[in-house]
């Protein structure tokens, strides 16, 4: 997956989290599991795009960075 690629992905899942969210009147466990699905799959997506980055401008091939398991980036500090 590329840059590009995740940049889509990125948005496609931000997208369906605001229409969770902005339907959160109806507050059922499915969505509440649906947008903790999606906080989690954020979360490793931007963490695969940070690690391209990094790797590109550290003069290595950024197609090397691998995504990392959920609970891995949901486990880190901010």
């Amino acid at each position: 997956m590329d840059e590009q690629d995740l940049l889509e992905r990125i948005q496609s899942l931000v997208e369906e989290e605001h229409r969770l969210r902005d339907a959160a009147g109806s507050d059922d466990g499915d969505s509440t599991a649906r947008l903790a699905q999606l906080e989690a799959q954020l979360d490793q997506c931007w963490d695969l795009l940070r690690q391209r980055r990094a790797k590109r401008d550290a003069g290595e091939n950024p197609d090397s960075a691998e995504p990392r398991p959920i609970s891995e980036v949901e486990g880190y500090r901010q």
